[in-house]
C-alpha cells in the first residue's frame, strides 16, 4: 500500500507539473494561479501544498521540466539533416498557434527574466545543457567549437518565434518565419562547411 501511496503521490505532482506548463505557456505565468492550474488537473487547491511549498517552487519545477522536455525534442542523432528538420518543425505555422504545446523558451522567456534568482538558476542550468547538446550536435568532435554557432541558432529560433506570435498581420507573421528558417539554415551549413574544412586539414 505505501508502495502505491508513493507511486501515486509522484504521478500527481507530475500532473500538476505538466498541467501547469501548458497554462504558463499559453496564459503566461502571472496571470495564472494556483486554483486555475489544480482546477486544470482535476485536483483540489489543497492538493497543491502537499507537493510544492509555493507558486515559485512549482514554477521553477515547470521549467525544470519544460526544458528537459525542448531538450528530448531534438532528437537522438548528431545530425546536420536532423537539426534542419528540427528548425522547420519549430518555426512552424502550429507551433506558432499553439504555444502551450511549444517550446518554453519563446512562451516564456520575458517572464523568465523577471522570475526570483532560484528560479533563474534553475533555468539557466538547463539551458546551458541545451547548449552544450546543440553544440555537440554541432560538432562531436569539438564541441566548444561549436558553441558560439549552438548559441545563435537557439537565439534565432526564439527571438522568430516570439516575434512571430506578437504581430497582428499573419502573412508577416509567416514571413518571420520563414525567414528565421533561412536564417538558421545559413548558419547550420556554415557551421556544416566549416567542420568539412578542418576535418580535410586534419586528414592531410
Amino acid at each position: 500500500m505505501a508502495r502505491y501511496t508513493a507511486e501515486h503521490k509522484s504521478e500527481t505532482r507530475q500532473r500538476i507539473v505538466e498541467t501547469a506548463g501548458r497554462r504558463f505557456k499559453r496564459d503566461g505565468i502571472d496571470s495564472s494561479g494556483i486554483a486555475a492550474i489544480m482546477s486544470d488537473a482535476h485536483l483540489t487547491n489543497g492538493a497543491f501544498y502537499a507537493h510544492f511549498t509555493s507558486k515559485d517552487d512549482l514554477v521553477a519545477n515547470v521549467l525544470a521540466d519544460q526544458m528537459r522536455g525542448f531538450q528530448a525534442t531534438l532528437g537522438s542523432a548528431p545530425d546536420a539533416a536532423e537539426l534542419e528538420a528540427f528548425v522547420r518543425e519549430y518555426l512552424s505555422s502550429h507551433h506558432r498557434d499553439h504555444p502551450e504545446t511549444g517550446c518554453p523558451n519563446a512562451a516564456l522567456l520575458d517572464e523568465i527574466a523577471r522570475c526570483d534568482e532560484a528560479t533563474r538558476r534553475t533555468y539557466t542550468e538547463a539551458m546551458r545543457l541545451i547548449v552544450d547538446d546543440v553544440a555537440t550536435r554541432l560538432s562531436p568532435d569539438d564541441p566548444m567549437s561549436a558553441r558560439s554557432d549552438a548559441i545563435g541558432l537557439i537565439t534565432i529560433l526564439v527571438a522568430s518565434m516570439q516575434l512571430a506570435r506578437a504581430v497582428t498581420d499573419r502573412v508577416f507573421s509567416d514571413e518571420i518565419l520563414e525567414s528565421g528558417v533561412s536564417n538558421a539554415q545559413i548558419l547550420l551549413r556554415r557551421n556544416q562547411h566549416q567542420k568539412s574544412t578542418h576535418s580535410r586539414k586534419r586528414s592531410r
